[in-house]
């Protein structure tokens, strides 16, 4: 019934009717797959998920007009072109 696998240090599960179930039934079958699992590398990175609710919560976001969306790109590439960027490595050494 599912598939699981580890790519990418994440622990993933598919399941080829999961839009057909309602809640409850897919946290009673997480549950019982989750019980079946054996590696404790899996259920620490679940477990941390849990903790971190790493999910993106819903946030508000306003619409922005045309106008201010092309005046913050322009702004950008002014930025960038002066140098005033992070690169990747940067931004992820700052969240590690």
């Amino acid at each position: 019934m599912y598939n699981e696998f580890l790519q990418n240090g994440k622990f993933c599960i598919f399941e080829s009717n999961i839009f057909k179930m309602d809640l409850q039934t897919r946290k009673n079958e997480f549950i019982q797959e989750f019980l079946k699992l054996q590696s404790e590398e899996l259920i620490a990175q679940l477990e941390s998920l849990l903790k971190n609710k790493s999910v993106p919560e819903k946030t508000s976001v306003k619409p922005m007009s045309i106008k201010k969306l092309n005046s913050r790109i322009d702004a950008s590439e002014v930025d960038f072109k002066n140098g005033k960027f992070k690169t990747t490595e940067q931004l992820l050494a700052k969240y590690k």
